[in-house]
């Protein structure tokens, strides 16, 4: 049994162990408190502590949580899936594949997400942006999908909302629904300004997506507190949120308050270490998904059929996110582009200047992983 101090029982998350930071043993040796767990030095990263910390700081309220209550079988599952931006060899964006991943995501069943992290909206440049704005639509018709309206700021920076409205206006003149990402000039708040500021941005367009994230991912995004969190859900123009803190028990909360508020509230779950939380309700906006979307919406196939086939399929994608979404977390882009050269569905397996990279050691596990979701490899493996 785990030990436990003062009655709180922190248990190895799954980030631990599948960053390879703990052995075994050390995984086991993880459910000490927090003050042993330091004591112990694991040397972990900063976003493995927050994760740690997270769940100290949800242990208690996880004990009056019954999540079985949740599960919601043979339910349909909306699913919305990044868009990678895959390279040529000259580092140019190869419009051609992203046209071809845009459709066969579409294809799938599932709604493409562009301009998002999977697609570098941090990186690219203003037209890029636009083009790829252009392109989607192009390319789906009268079809929807959802993009990013990202506005890259400073520490201090006080909330750019004309930025927002711009960023606002080029993704609805286009039909389609913005993703508002964050910015220190939005988190950087009180909790009446946060919900202030996304009434500001409501005002701008007839439905938008939030977006919460980490702060063990990006410095400038935040978990917002529960009563900020229901605020933004009574906000009409707020279709949905994307919930990115890696806590199963932040994501259950929410949950159990839009059953009880608004229950058309769409939660997309974020975390991709977790990506069965849609048996409890969620539905989702991955960046893994962007792997195999044809994979994914089998996989939602057999949840709304109550089809078992649903387990091991989805066991197997997990592995992959376990994989793939390691640290340095935004390497998983690089993975991404691997993973889909691999299929022969992109030229190179190239990722965006500036962003990390993974080692070519990680091509024979990935070849292994597509063998075992039944994936045929282009000719000659990892070309």
């Amino acid at each position: 049994m785990p030990a436990a101090t003062s009655g709180v029982i922190l248990r190895p998350t799954g980030v631990d162990r599948l960053l390879g930071r703990l052995s075994l043993r050390e995984s086991a040796d993880a459910s000490r408190t927090f003050a042993e767990q330091k004591a112990t030095n694991f040397k972990l990263t900063v976003s493995e502590r927050c994760v740690i910390l997270d769940d100290l700081h949800n242990a208690k309220k996880s004990k009056d949580m019954d999540p079985t209550t949740l599960l919601r079988p043979r339910r349909k599952i909306t699913g919305i899936s990044a868009i990678l931006l895959p390279l040529l060899e000259n580092n140019e964006v190869d419009w051609d594949a992203f046209r071809q991943h845009v459709l066969r995501t579409a294809d799938a069943g599932l709604t493409p997400a562009v301009n998002l992290d999977t697609g570098y909206v941090n990186l690219i440049d203003e037209a890029t942006r636009l083009q790829v704005l252009d392109v989607t639509r192009e390319v789906l018709g009268s079809g929807p999908f959802v993009a990013g309206a990202f506005v890259g700021d400073t520490p201090g920076s006080t909330l750019a909302l004309d930025a927002y409205k711009s960023r606002i206006d080029e993704i609805t003149a286009r039909g389609a629904t913005p993703v508002i990402f964050q910015s220190y000039g939005l988190t950087d708040q009180g909790d009446a300004e946060i919900v202030a500021s996304y009434e500001k941005i409501g005002q701008a367009c007839d439905q938008f997506i939030g977006f919460e994230l980490g702060q063990c991912f990006l410095p400038f995004g935040k978990i917002y507190s529960t009563d900020v969190y229901r605020q933004l859900m009574l906000l009409p123009q707020c279709i949905g949120a994307k919930h990115s803190s890696l806590s199963r028990t932040a994501e259950w909360e929410r949950l159990a308050l839009r059953d009880q508020l608004r229950p058309e509230f769409k939660v997309f779950t974020g975390n991709d270490l977790a990506i069965d939380m849609v048996m409890y309700g969620s539905d989702y906006l991955l960046g893994l998904s962007t792997f195999a979307p044809d994979l994914f919406a089998q996989r939602d196939a057999y949840w709304a059929a109550g089809d078992p086939a649903f387990y091991e399929l989805n066991d197997a994608l997990q592995y992959l996110g376990f994989l793939t979404f390691r640290q340095p977390v935004p390497g998983y882009k690089h993975s991404a582009a691997m993973f889909l050269h691999l299929r022969g569905w992109i030229a190179t397996n190239k990722t965006y200047p500036g962003s990390p990279q993974r080692p070519d050691s990680d091509l024979p596990i990935l070849e292994d992983v597509a063998r075992q979701l039944g994936i045929s490899l282009r000719k000659g493996g990892n070309v």
